[in-house]
């Protein structure tokens, strides 16, 4: 007795309906028979109509000739389900047991499955009658043209063993229905209908999930569908996108969650993407079990415990250069405005008052521009400010190469006496920038200053500000942070900058460009998908740095420990005492934690995988297939 499986081809084995890809081809000018045909087929999936009904009804609107049923065979060759297609080593060592069954037809169907080794006689299918080239209609005497087609079709094959149905529809679920099948798996990664889910046996988002659960090997070691992702503070949906193309499963959410909030949430995520306002404190990950990588859809990571995270073995990415462009389009028009007193003159005018003075209108030209912060923002800010006729001054605590004609201030002070215009682009390290700009630092500057803050909210003593604002020393302010900002759009937004003169306040958008959030959501994504499927860590905040080479084919052991020694000694005299050949090995380290990557021969013992978890000083250990 062996172990058969009945796979669905219609958005199972393929992600589309084959007899509607032919008669989208067949009718691509009638696009109202189309409709007609994508409703038949629905109504037939969900049992509404009989199989054999639904068959002639959709056939009778169609003309097909041969050059039609080949174009679609090339679209449906282009349409295998991803789940499947990565799988095609498990339909090769089990052709002999695998049964591909449908009710469309095996003109379609044979061209796209051999290539996986499935046999010609195991496909149970229709069949087309042909007059030329032209068909003129299908083989009735074929029980999958017929009511309880499928069930009929299996039932002759006289199978001994235990049979095991996949598909989508009512008429796989009617196989085990009809006591010819022991199980029906519900497999939704193309399509779920929720009457089949609730009568399935079990429900499997992708084909990975369910070798898992056959526990038959995968290209993948652990299926992606059963990984949750979790998306926070409305988080462009391109990442989104991303995580679902792969087979994750995905929840969003608009806002930030409180601590409180997201520790009951967090508890099965696998991967957690936050913005600026969600908190990843100690408690959070310590009851994030499952959590594997953190992407911060942001410039700064000081909302995390990157301590914490570390010392749990979770990898945490950002996006350290992405929207640098926007927030410098930002910082120069909000300059340039201030400069001329544009929105004063602007509420005036919508008010009917023609305020037509160049009285305290200035060019940026010829101003000197102070930038607090030469990173990546500041720097880049440097050089489209000079590109203005700015003069360039920056200080900055680590030692920077100046861009262009940008000269180092050695002091802040030196930077605040000689500057026009004050621009702020530091870190969110609290520690060290918490009222970095406060009471003192605002009367060294110069009389009818500009000053910017793009950076944090709390790097500026907002009553000190509120000060130099009125007293008239701060001639114009373009404020994006705040200490205490909104978790939400429905929060209201309270500062005691409200209504002064010449003061530009925005609700942290500085980097907040279509373009910006696409950039983000793309690379941020990228990092931890590349993350999960790989072991990469490039451009972690947190992880030893490895860019690591292909997998090729071999597994891959991905053993993260606290930094003492021995750790790669003991991995190696393990490898060493089961015989195992390495391909490769990759290590580094940091002041906290060691990150080793052993690339080795598929062929192994499983217990040394036991050995290598109870290595003192392991922190996590994984491996990919």
């Amino acid at each position: 007795m062996g172990k058969y499986y009945i796979i669905d081809f219609d958005s199972t084995f393929i992600s589309v309906e084959g007899l509607d890809e032919l008669a989208r081809i067949s009718l691509k000018n009638s696009p109202g028979k189309i409709a007609q045909i994508e409703q038949i087929t629905k109504d037939g999936m969900v049992g509404k109509i009989g199989f054999r009904e639904s068959l002639e009804k959709r056939l009778q609107l169609i003309v097909i000739r041969r050059q039609e049923i080949v174009k679609t065979v090339k679209l449906l060759k282009k349409n295998i389900t991803p789940s499947i297609l990565r799988n095609k080593k498990f339909f090769k060592q089990n052709r002999d047991n695998i049964y591909i069954i449908s009710g469309g037809f095996e003109e379609l169907i044979f061209p796209v499955v051999e290539d996986f080794g499935i046999k010609k006689e195991n496909i149970l299918a229709n069949k087309f009658i042909f007059k030329g080239k032209k068909v003129v209609g299908f083989d009735k005497s074929r029980p999958l043209s017929q009511a309880q087609g499928k069930a009929e079709a299996v039932h002759r094959l006289e199978l001994d063993g235990e049979i095991i149905v996949i598909g989508d529809g009512f008429t796989d679920l009617e196989i085990k229905r009809l006591g010819f099948a022991q199980i029906f798996i519900a497999f939704i990664e193309n399509v779920s209908r929720e009457s089949i889910v609730k009568a399935a046996d079990l429900v499997v988002r992708d084909f990975d999930e369910f070798l898992f659960l056959e526990h038959i090997s995968s290209d993948l070691s652990y299926p992606k569908s059963r990984m949750k992702v979790l998306l926070l503070e409305n988080i462009e949906p391109l990442a989104a996108e991303n995580f679902i193309k792969e087979g994750y499963q995905v929840e969003t959410f608009r806002e930030a969650f409180s601590e409180e909030e997201l520790i009951k949430k967090i508890r099965k995520t696998s991967i957690l993407g936050i913005r600026s306002k969600t908190r990843i404190t100690e408690n959070v990950v310590e009851n994030a079990k499952k959590l594997k990588c953190i992407g911060a859809f942001s410039i700064g990571t000081d909302q995390i415990d990157l301590t914490k995270a570390t010392n749990a073995g979770v990898a945490v990415f950002n996006a350290p250069y992405q929207n640098t462009r926007s927030v410098v389009e930002l910082a120069i028009g909000e300059m340039i405005m201030l400069l001329r007193g544009v929105f004063d003159k602007s509420n005036k005018a919508h008010k009917g008052v023609w305020d037509k003075t160049a009285l305290g209108s200035n060019e940026i030209r010829g101003k000197t521009l102070g930038i607090i912060g030469y990173g990546s923002i500041g720097s880049q800010l440097s050089v489209l400010a000079e590109s203005l006729g700015c003069k360039v001054i920056f200080y900055d605590k680590v030692e920077k190469l100046s861009l262009g004609n940008a000269k180092k201030a050695y002091t802040l002070d030196e930077l605040l006496k000689k500057s026009d215009i004050v621009s702020v682009h530091v870190s969110g390290d609290k520690k060290f920038n918490t009222n970095l700009i406060s009471e003192k630092e605002f009367s060294k500057m110069k009389d009818g200053v500009v000053f910017l803050n793009l950076a944090r909210g709390f790097i500026v003593d907002v009553p000190a500000l509120l000060k130099y604002i009125k007293n008239g020393k701060i001639r114009g302010a373009g404020i994006d942070v705040f200490p205490g900002e909104p978790k939400g759009a429905d929060e209201p937004f309270i500062t005691e900058l409200a209504g002064l003169p010449n003061v530009i306040l925005t609700p942290h958008i500085a980097g907040s460009t279509e373009e910006a959030q696409r950039n983000i959501a793309e690379f941020v994504s990228g990092k931890l998908i590349d993350f999960i499927n790989t072991g990469n860590t490039y451009l972690s905040v947190n992880f030893p740095n490895i860019d690591l080479p292909k997998q090729g084919n071999s597994h891959r052991l991905l053993h993260l420990h606290k930094n003492v020694p021995g750790i790669l000694a003991q991995i190696n005299s393990i490898l060493a005492s089961h015989k195992i050949n390495i391909t490769g090995q990759y290590l580094k380290t940091n002041e906290e934690i060691g990150y080793l990557i052993t690339d080795i021969d598929k062929k192994y013992d499983t217990k040394l995988l036991g050995e290598l978890k109870l290595i003192p000083d392991t922190i996590r250990f994984r491996v990919l297939h």
